[in-house]
């Protein structure tokens, strides 16, 4: 089956170089590529043809999450925490590069030529457990900070009840058309995207090529995320367009009800995988530039 996005320019691959910078953090050099401004589209193809491939496996974990989601909905409907939906939604995608891992695993081990089953995925957890399991308390802190900044930003906006439903018991369309559609809480949801937008963006320089590093190599947290960093101040506008669609195909996913999330959570993920290919160089290659590099600076 061909890829929907096999339209998209091919040559993005060719268009890298490869780029040493000194990182104060861990006090070394760190070599990351630069890429071309079409590279995004090129790692969605590559992740439809890493769906196409893997077949089941990537999408049973997509429909996992979509039930996991659909249990939370059905959860805060019973209770009426309607409040809770956006900020838990909005925070699925601060801890998501971590809950995917397994994603990440499934596209090593196709560019690999190694069989793919359902105990795929779990062999990156078996692989890195202690790294992993400490990329995932950092992002889980980020994901806890923003749950109480958002439960704060309610209770300023709203007070403790859910605003304009008459006194009523909320129901999911009455929030929406109260809260989400109302333009008289146009501040409450700029403020809101605002603070949300910069804390995601921290959690996408820290983790777009931090957590498929780490199921890679045998790195520590610190220098996957100083790699990530690297990687994004590099190539900040293509990467800005790859945290767009990522949102926005997270997004999608989420707005059918869950149920998209089937399909758009592992083409994020297995593209994800294909954007730390293109961004940080093999291990052969990287010592080769830093060598290089230092033979520049010696007199």
């Amino acid at each position: 089956m061909k890829s929907p996005l096999s339209w998209r320019p091919a040559r993005g691959r060719k268009m890298v170089e490869t780029v040493t910078s000194h990182s104060a953090f861990l006090g070394r050099e760190i070599s990351v590529r630069r890429i071309g401004a079409q590279q995004p589209w090129n790692w969605l193809g590559a992740g439809w043809k890493d769906i196409m491939a893997a077949g089941l496996v990537s999408l049973s974990w997509g429909l996992l999450f979509a039930v996991v989601g659909i249990a939370i909905l059905a959860a805060l409907h019973r209770w009426r925490l309607y409040n809770l939906a956006l900020p838990l939604a909005a925070g699925f995608m601060l801890i998501a590069p971590v809950l995917v891992a397994g994603l990440y695993q499934v596209s090593r081990s196709l560019e690999s030529k190694d069989p793919v089953s359902m105990a795929t995925p779990f062999a990156a957890w078996r692989r890195h457990p202690g790294e992993l399991g400490a990329m995932g308390i950092v992002l889980g802190l980020f994901f806890l900070a923003w749950m109480r900044i958002a439960t704060l930003l309610f209770a300023g906006f709203f007070g403790l009840d859910t605003p304009n439903l008459g006194g009523e018991v909320p129901d999911l369309r009455g929030f929406i058309e109260s809260v989400i559609l109302s333009g008289q809480n146009a501040t409450f949801l700029i403020v809101s995207t605002a603070i949300g937008a910069v804390l995601a963006f921290i959690v996408f320089a820290l983790s777009v090529i931090a957590v498929p590093m780490l199921v890679d190599r045998d790195v520590g947290v610190f220098e996957a995320m100083a790699t990530s960093i690297a990687a994004v101040r590099l190539n900040l506008w293509p990467l800005i367009v790859w945290a767009i669609l990522v949102v926005l195909f997270t997004v999608a996913g989420l707005a059918v009800g869950f149920v998209g999330l089937t399909v758009t959570l592992p083409l994020i993920a297995h593209a994800t995988w294909h954007a730390y290919r293109d961004l940080v160089p093999p291990l052969e290659a990287a010592a080769a530039v830093a060598v290089s590099a230092e033979e520049k600076v010696s007199p």
